[in-house]
Parts: C-alpha cells; structure tokens; sequence
C-alpha cells in the first residue's frame, strides 16, 4: 500500500488553527510523525479562502520539505493554483487530483491544465472517476468510462496508467448499500483495461453517517486491498488502521515472511 498522509489540511480544525497563527512548529511536527509512521508521501491542503490559498500552500510546502523527506502530495481544487506552486516543489510527489469536469466559464477541464505540467516528469496524479455529463457516478460503467477517457487524455501528455491513481469515489455505504461492491467492481474492471494503472480512495467516505466509523474503515480497506487498491490518503498514525494495512499484506502473501509486519510492530507503527 502506498500511504498517503492525509493531516496536513486546513479544513482539519487545529490545522486550520495553526495556518491562520502561523504556527510553523505545530506544521513542521505533523509532518515528521506522519513520515515517521510510514506515510510514503504528505498530502498539503490549504483549504483556505482563495484569496491567501497560494500564499498558505508556498508557506506549507516550504515547512514539509524542510522537514522531511518524504514527497509531497500538493492538493487543491483549484488547478491554477496548484500550477503556481508547482515550481517550488522539489522532488517528483503526487498531484491530487485532476478530473473531467469543465472548469466554470472555459472549454478546459483540470487535465488540460494540470497534465502538461508533468508531461516528461516523474509525477503522479491522482485522478477521479467525474466529468461534467455525469458528475460523481456510482454505477461501475460510467466510472469506467471516465477512466478510459483520461487515460486517454493523458496519453497525449506522455503520461502513462502506471502513473495515474484513479479514484472511483466510493460512496457513503450509509446511502449506498452496494457501495463497496461497486467499488470492488470498478477496481477489477479498471484494472482489466490497465493492468498497471493504481487505484486510490479517500476511504473514510465509505462510513460517513455510520456509527463507530473506524471499524467500517478498518474493514473498508482490508477488502479493498484484496480487491486490488493501491493506495489510500489517509491517517498514518492512526495505528489500528496501519495494523489492518500490514496484517492485510501478510495474509496476501504480499509481506514476505512478514518482515514488514513484524518490523512494524517493532517500530511501534501497530500494535
């Protein structure tokens, strides 16, 4: 599973706290947890007004790379601004997230702002299943459909499915009783079209309006890992969840003779 750190954003209230005060320190500290605890990569989200977005995410991005090592996961709904800061960042990360829905008053979608950008790089991009036909589809055909639609889009860039993670938008199981039974299905038809394609989620989704909503999570990502998920934004320190990713892996034979679950376990990351 590749792991990424999900607690730098600013719709997190003591986050949110710490942009507004400035509190580098409280920024810097969340970053080297995160790291410490196995994320592969940090997921920066303002989540600001737009008129200081830019300005928070240079402040962000400048704290996390002085902190650590670990890639950046640079996150806005805005492409434009994720194409301003973009420069500053110094190592190959993750762009979160490029869909097809047209931007309000263009022709352009955030693909065709964001692609080129890392046309010849070593840059992921996080992709979801919507476009402006459509919208969020929780049928498995459609999510489909949009998949191929920007693979497609992005062969024109150079940039190939090994380095899209595409996010088929799991619905909230609280609404959608086939949920994750659709999501499995996106992932095995997905991934019969693009054997190397990864898929992602913002897994906690899944149990929104549900009681005790780590063990639906919990459970949400052992049978997605079965399924075929590659990747999740999420809390690396939250050890239950860890636990669940590397006990997962072990059972799947993916861990071989379960070093990284016991060396986990060591480390205190689970357990």
């Amino acid at each position: 599973m590749i792991i990424i750190g999900e607690k730098i954003n600013g719709a997190i209230p003591v986050v949110k706290k710490a942009i507004e005060e400035k509190d580098a320190e409280f920024i810097r500290n969340r970053a080297i947890k995160q790291a410490e605890a196995g994320a592969d990569y940090i997921d920066i989200c303002a989540s600001t007004t737009p008129d200081i977005e830019i300005d928070t995410l240079k402040w962000l991005i400048e704290i996390v790379q002085d902190a650590v090592e670990v890639p950046i996961c640079i996150d806005s709904p805005n492409p434009l601004f994720i194409k301003e800061v973009f420069p500053l960042i110094k190592r190959p990360g993750i762009i979160n997230s490029v869909n097809l829905e047209l931007i309000q008053g263009t022709n352009q979608d955030k693909c065709d702002i964001l692609f080129p950008l890392i046309e010849g790089t070593d840059w992921q991009v996080i992709a979801l299943t919507c476009d402006s036909e459509h919208g969020t589809p929780q049928d498995v055909a459609t999510r489909v459909k949009i998949t191929k639609d920007i693979v497609e889009k992005a062969a024109k860039y150079g940039v190939t499915p090994d380095k899209i993670h595409i996010d088929p938008l799991v619905m909230a199981l609280s609404t959608d009783n086939n949920s994750l039974l659709n999501f499995i299905e996106s992932i095995q038809e997905i991934k019969a079209i693009y054997p190397t394609i990864k898929v992602t989620s913002g897994l906690s989704n899944i149990s929104f309006g549900m009681p005790v909503r780590k063990i639906i999570n919990q459970n949400f990502m052992t049978l997605a890992i079965y399924s075929g998920m590659d990747s999740a934004i999420m809390d690396p320190l939250n050890k239950g969840m860890m636990g669940s990713i590397f006990a997962t892996e072990a059972l799947l034979a993916k861990d071989r003779h379960c070093r990284k679950y016991n060396k986990a376990f060591r480390c205190g990351k689970i357990g």
